[in-house]
This record gives C-alpha cells, structure tokens and sequence, in this order.
C-alpha cells in the first residue's frame, strides 16, 4: 500500500492533483478540506489512500494523516464510498465531522449532498465509540448526553417561540461547538437569543 507520496505538485484542481515523485505523475483524489490547505504549496507530503475496485485502482489523498483516518472510518460504514467520504470531507471539516458524530447530530451530517437520514444514522450508530476512542474524548462523553438533552430542550423552547427550527439548529452547534460544557439550557436559550439579534 503506499502510505505517502512525496513530491512536486505539478497540477491542481478541487478534486485531483498531480505530484510529480521522481519522475512519474501520480493522479491524486482529494477533499475540498486539503485542496484549502494546499494554496501556495509546490512541493508537498501527501498522505494517501489506494482504492481498489474490479475495474478501477484510485489514488486518494489528505493534507494530514488525521483527514485519512477518518476516511478509512467513515467508508468502513455500510453505504458509504470513497466518493461519498470525501464528499463528506469536502462540506466539512475533520473536527466537524467528529463533533456531528459524537454529538449524534444526524441533521449536520444528512446536509451533506448523498448523505440520506439513514445513511447519517448509521454513521453515527457505527463509528461514534471509534470516534470517541481515537480522538481520547472521554471527557465529551460523559458530558454527551446531558448536553443532548439541553440541545433539544433549548430546541423545543425556541422553536415553540416561533423561531425557525433549522436557523436555530445552526445557532445552537454553533455555541455548544464553542462551548461545550454548557450545562443548564436556560443559558444555551439566552446564548441562542443573544446571536440572534
């Protein structure tokens, strides 16, 4: 398996980049989140991934060896593909992805484009306790389920205001993203009330 190439970026798109490792072209997939990270880079360490299919051999690629891992978690779940993992790590980041998965937010993840409500559970329900377990997150499960609890409360409150249901969704990952240790929904309402205006 070839683990990295290392080499002369000679070509580069959104969705593919060339690297010249001495003197042969290799044709590289990669995500919208590494193609960000590659502005300005001619030469460059790029950690890959060898898709093997009867008819196909294809060459994936990630800016971090952090961005592969959990490639290979996510096209370990049932109906997931490469093509649909790195559509995932294209609309959102590594620690996005993560965060969506540990917090059991199916919603996060089905924006994706491919991405059913089905295919957003089965994430979750497949990879969170891997999530967990590689990230060392021990300290986000015990707060986990308390802060769901509080997310859908604070949820049910402001829609019940008449706030719109997924302008609020955005605004409460938004703040417990940044705060996740949150622990009385009475604060996560007002923090809500606050960004709003």
């Amino acid at each position: 398996m070839i683990t990295y190439l290392h080499g002369a970026i000679t070509h580069k798109t959104p969705a593919f980049i060339y690297v010249d490792c001495g003197g042969i072209g290799y044709h590289v997939n990669i995500s919208l989140n590494t193609y960000s990270r590659l502005e300005n880079l001619e030469k460059i360490k790029i950690f890959t991934y060898l898709s093997i299919k009867e008819d196909e051999h294809s060459l994936y690629g990630f800016f971090d060896d952090d961005e592969r891992a959990l490639f290979i978690l996510l096209i370990s779940v049932s109906g997931v593909g490469v093509n649909t993992a790195r559509v995932i790590l294209s609309y959102m980041t590594p620690e996005e992805v993560r965060t969506a998965i540990i917090h059991e937010n199916a919603v996060a993840l089905g924006r994706v484009k491919g991405i059913g409500p089905k295919t957003a559970k089965r994430i979750i329900l497949d990879l969170k306790d891997k999530v967990i377990k590689e990230s060392g997150a021990e300290h986000v499960v015990l707060s986990t389920p308390f802060s769901s609890t509080i997310r859908q409360e604070a949820l049910s409150a402001l829609v019940a205001l008449g706030f719109p249901k997924v302008v609020i969704e955005k605004q409460i990952k938004s703040i417990i993203d940044k705060n996740p240790n949150i622990d009385h929904v009475e604060d996560l309402i007002k923090q809500v009330l606050k960004q709003m205006n």
